[in-house]
């Protein structure tokens, strides 16, 4: 639908550590405008979030009368302990109606209020914890009803600190979380490997898969014990020095899905035959996809607009907006 189809009904931020995304979405939750901004909570400018939020989003709340303002909803990092005003994890199994339970409004300078919907925990003795996510995975849970069918899904969100969420009965019923992408960045510009890896600006396939194969493999002890091959094999000719960035992240990528697989094989199941979906960057996703492919997964579709459908979803549940109005 065109922009000049649908009439603007909600503000939603997506405001994580280091950025924060601004959606201005119609009634048919679709965005109309999107805009970004480096002004993370740990990077924000003088005037705090108060500034950040009027540079982002200001002249759209100019166009709307304070006594038509638009509804203004966010996630993520924003309602940590530091972050505008903390809205307490809610535990797992979270349905959406407990996110909207948890949510916390906070006043603009101007007089508006932004609703901030909280974080979710997991406790136990490994305890697990997502903000920005879950309003991801419920985006996800909205656009496909398979997704809640029996024996439930899995959701994968790589990045920084790779997610994956045990979905069903809409609602997260368990995740884990994987500090991949911050090991691989830690392991490349701070320890010896990175010292023979040469940046390249292609992504070699194969020397990924190799990475992704040698964790799989069941006859290696683990991560500790084979990521130092990324130097070896390059020190006897095997990894070329454009290779070995490549190879690390399949390594990495590798270990984590079989550990995943580990999870599930506790339930007596495997990658193998799931119904399982990504949300995140698209090149990321697509090293995933060619991993998931090596553990025999050949279903991992990307799910597209999560991050706005999940944000659209609890704030119709708040009574912020109302259902999505969609084209006849």
């Amino acid at each position: 639908m065109s922009a000049s189809a649908s009439t603007p009904a909600l503000i939603a931020l997506d405001w994580g550590t280091t950025s924060l995304r601004a959606y201005l979405l119609g009634e048919d939750g679709a965005a109309l405008d999107t805009r970004a901004s480096p002004a993370g909570i740990m990077k924000l400018p003088a005037g705090g979030f108060d500034q950040a939020f009027e540079e982002t989003c200001g002249d759209w709340l100019d166009a709307h009368p304070l006594s038509a303002q638009l509804p203004v909803i966010a996630a993520g990092m924003v309602g940590s302990a530091q972050g505008w005003v903390e809205a307490p994890y809610v535990e797992t199994p979270a349905g959406a109606a407990a996110l909207v339970a948890g949510i916390v409004t906070v006043k603009t300078a101007r007089g508006g209020i932004v609703h901030v919907v909280p974080g979710v925990l997991e406790k136990g003795v490994l305890p697990n914890v997502m903000r920005g996510e879950e309003t991801q995975i419920f985006g996800a849970l909205a656009s496909e009803s398979a997704l809640n069918e029996a024996g439930g899904a899995l959701i994968g969100l790589p990045g920084t600190h790779a997610k994956w969420a045990f979905v069903g009965n809409d609602r997260i019923e368990r995740f884990y979380t994987f500090m991949t992408g911050e090991t691989f960045g830690a392991l490349r510009d701070h320890t010896i490997l990175g010292r023979t890896m040469h940046p390249s600006a292609t992504h070699d396939e194969p020397a990924f898969v190799r990475g992704v194969d040698t964790a799989r493999d069941a006859g290696h002890p683990g991560l500790l014990a084979t990521i130092f091959s990324t130097r070896t094999l390059g020190l006897t000719g095997q990894l070329s020095a454009e290779q070995q960035s490549d190879y690390l992240s399949g390594l990495l990528i590798g270990h984590e899905l079989r550990g995943l697989n580990e999870v599930l094989a506790r339930d007596q199941s495997s990658l193998v035959g799931r119904t399982l979906r990504l949300i995140g960057n698209d090149a990321l996703c697509d090293r995933y996809r060619a991993a998931l492919a090596r553990f025999g997964c050949d279903d991992a579709a990307t799910v597209a607009h999560a991050t706005e459908r999940g944000l659209y979803r609890i704030a119709a549940l708040a009574g912020l907006v109302g259902a999505p109005v969609r084209a006849a």
